[in-house]
């Protein structure tokens, strides 16, 4: 169960990951946005179009919200999110940076 308000963009971030919708996910980053998946890096928007295809939206992931907490400086987030598919499975955190309402980078780490 959440422990704060979800900010909107993570809550788009999720639901267009379980509804399969790639333009809502990719509208939910900035457009110079960063994202880090354990060590692998990708930038802008184009970046994270390609993330989703090949380790998100692309293998039928699905996203539950286990917790969300506020992070270590302002407009940051730590959400536990235990992912199902037909890639990575697992719970863990990932971390979100907001810009002007949008995702500016996104962290997950083991």
């Amino acid at each position: 169960m959440p422990t704060i308000e979800t900010p909107a963009a993570i809550q788009t971030f999720i639901e267009a990951t379980n509804q399969g919708d790639a333009e809502a996910f990719a509208a939910a980053f900035t457009h110079d946005a960063e994202l880090n998946d354990w060590g692998r890096e990708y930038h802008g928007r184009d970046g994270v179009r390609a993330w989703d295809r090949t380790d998100n939206i692309g293998v039928q992931a699905h996203f539950e919200l286990d917790a969300i907490e506020p992070g270590s400086s302002s407009d940051t987030y730590v959400a536990t999110v235990t992912v199902t598919g037909n890639g990575h499975n697992g719970t863990g955190p990932m971390t979100f940076h907001l810009r002007d309402g949008l995702i500016a980078s996104l962290r997950i780490t083991p």
